[in-house]
């Protein structure tokens, strides 16, 4: 181990800047997140340190460095472009057992500045002695992302908890049991939901709870299927989930970062496929609440566009079920992102219109009138089985035969197709197109051919230009 990681108070504690660059501004900003009296040397600051100077944060020594400076400091950084100062100071501060730090010069460090996450009061260090800072930036994006922003909430109100707990459970072992249940069960829910009256509300009824644990569910969307779309949220509930129940449409990469030791039960519905019904799915979210499981119910897109998640809802509202929503991309943002179609654009479309093709038997026929309308985009969702019923009410209450139409195939994905062609050819492109589809029509989807950037380009032709053969963009 080449350092000792210490976690050091610095409140109203000396520390001594050398240098009055943007570089030691970054430093300087880190200290007073600390706490540091600090003071600075420098002939000139630069406008941030100036700024901290005017508003009387830090201390200003327009002087040239001294050895002298170094009296009673605890800390001393050097961020300066002259190496031979950068050598001076940090041999005084070694002579003078005080700990220094040149910036971007490892050997010249006495202690080191690690990469934070910060989720007050906690906090994560991360550090590769000097050797790697790459790396090190890298980790840290990866835990930042992993570690919801509400950690620090949590930790305060669980410290303010602490001995009320204490005073309840005798043994330790009882005590670590309600804390691993709280931080993640409901109470973390709550807290991350900004719940905190509710959250503490929950401690205390934990605290009293003779039985097992409470079951919630968490409605999550997972984007169109690059895992990529996943929001951070969403990464961050299903590592926790103890049941996922995913749609079909859920791709393989986004399962992939379910916990590894959570049950994972398929409950899709797709056209020509066994399908569960919408009545077992609501069973099961039920079931495994109410035997104190954390559930996931993992669905393609967003969760409350066009994928029954406020049914879901009303059924665990129903059974006193607690719950949460973490939305998704939904197919048609993610899916025409990645064709290169944007869903509105100032020329050719000054609206869009998310409808499905597929409706429950009894249900309302849109109003055709109103989506015919020109400069106008539709983004339809379970549209190839009625692509030819919708072209011939589109064009029967007005809209161009000559409009042009896209059809995305497995939207953001590695197999993504796109097909182009004009209002008559929607059956005919919908028919060919692998499922599942994203029917678009309007003038935008004209703008794929410029501005698709997504797979090989090159491979694609359109129906228009070759009516005898489909080429797929893939």
């Amino acid at each position: 181990m080449d350092y000792l990681p210490l976690f050091v108070e610095l409140k109203e504690r000396p520390v001594l800047l050398v240098g009055g660059g943007h570089v030691a501004a970054r430093k300087a900003l880190l200290l007073l997140r600390a706490g540091a009296r600090l003071r600075v040397i420098a002939p000139q600051l630069c406008d941030e340190l100036h700024l901290a100077y005017q508003q009387e944060k830090i201390e200003w020594v327009s002087a040239k460095y001294q050895s002298e400076h170094l009296l009673g400091m605890m800390l001393v950084i050097v961020a300066t472009d002259d190496s031979a100062l950068n050598q001076q100071v940090y041999l005084d501060a070694q002579v003078r057992h005080i700990f220094v730090n040149v910036v971007d010069s490892q050997p010249q460090c006495s202690f080191i500045f690690p990469a934070i996450i910060d989720r007050n009061p906690i906090l994560i260090a991360i550090s590769s002695a000097g050797k790697a800072p790459v790396l090190v930036r890298m980790i840290r994006e990866k835990l930042e992302a992993l570690l919801p922003m509400s950690l620090g909430t949590m930790a305060t109100i669980a410290g303010k908890w602490r001995h009320k707990v204490k005073q309840h459970l005798d043994t330790f072992q009882a005590r670590c049991r309600f804390w691993e249940q709280a931080f993640s069960g409901k109470f973390a829910t709550l807290v991350a939901s900004d719940q905190l009256a509710q959250a503490e509300a929950q401690l205390e009824q934990q605290l009293k709870q003779k039985g097992g644990q409470q079951g919630e569910l968490a409605l999550v969307g997972a984007g169109p299927g690059d895992a990529g779309l996943l929001t951070l949220r969403g990464l961050q509930v299903i590592q926790q989930a103890e049941v996922v129940l995913y749609d079909s449409l859920v791709s393989p990469e986004v399962l992939e970062l379910v916990r590894r030791d959570a049950d994972t039960i398929c409950v899709g519905k797709r056209a020509g496929h066994h399908s569960v019904s919408q009545e077992e799915t609501n069973a099961l979210i039920v079931k495994y609440a109410q035997l104190g499981k954390r559930v996931v119910r993992l669905k393609g897109g967003d969760p409350f566009i066009f994928g029954r998640g406020g049914e879901e809802l009303e059924v665990a509202v129903q059974h006193g079920i607690s719950f949460q929503v973490i939305p998704g991309v939904t197919a048609a943002s993610g899916a025409s992102a990645y064709a290169g179609i944007p869903l509105t654009h100032r020329q050719y479309a000054q609206s869009v219109t998310f409808i499905t093709g597929h409706c429950k038997p009894d249900g309302i026929e849109p109003d055709w009138a109103s989506l015919a309308q020109a400069d106008h985009t539709l983004a339809i969702y379970m549209g190839t089985t009625k692509a030819e019923l919708i072209s011939q009410r589109l064009i029967k209450f007005g809209r161009s035969p000559s409009t042009p139409i896209a059809v995305i195939s497995c939207g953001t994905r590695h197999d993504q197709q796109v097909l182009t062609g004009n209002l008559t050819q929607l059956a005919l492109l919908a028919e060919k197109a692998p499922t599942p589809a994203l029917l678009i029509v309007g003038e935008v989807t004209a703008l794929h051919h410029q501005l698709a950037w997504f797979g090989d380009r090159h491979a694609y032709q359109s129906l228009s230009s070759h009516p005898s053969s489909l080429v797929h963009f893939a």
